[in-house]
């Protein structure tokens, strides 16, 4: 199993900035890719940002973003911490939501995670979410 803690949220003015952080621990030898998804009220969960980090040679895993996040937030990740990291800029109220963190452990094509890494079905692992909040 793979435990999963959110932290960074907060309410922050529009334009601002936060960085998420989800601490991974129990068997996180087994994950190979880790994603950032939300969830307003009233709405669908939707993935907003993934990361292959089984690609630890290469220095960094692939990332994909939603295409309104795109040039705005940064997936990141530190090995060494097992800690993947979610940095927003440019925040806008539209970005008001619950986050969430989450790990799939489940072996897969690794060529196939660029089609399916916003799906909820990827995933095993979920964390408890962390709140953001923007206002105008």
């Amino acid at each position: 199993q793979v435990q999963l803690v959110e932290s960074g949220g907060g309410s922050v003015q529009a334009g601002g900035s936060l960085r998420l952080s989800c601490a991974a621990s129990g068997a996180t030898h087994t994950s190979t890719c880790m994603g950032w998804f939300r969830q307003a009220p009233g709405k669908e969960r939707e993935g907003v940002a993934g990361i292959y980090i089984a690609d630890i040679n290469t220095g960094g895993g692939r990332t994909y973003y939603v295409d309104s996040v795109k040039g705005r937030f940064t997936i990141s990740q530190d090995n060494a911490k097992n800690t993947v990291y979610l940095q927003m800029n440019g925040l806008i109220p539209e970005d008001t939501a619950m986050y969430y963190c989450a790990a799939t452990s489940t072996p897969f094509p690794p060529w196939t995670y660029g089609d399916t890494w916003y799906r909820r079905q990827r995933y095993d692992h979920w964390g408890q979410g962390t709140q953001v909040t923007v206002s105008s």
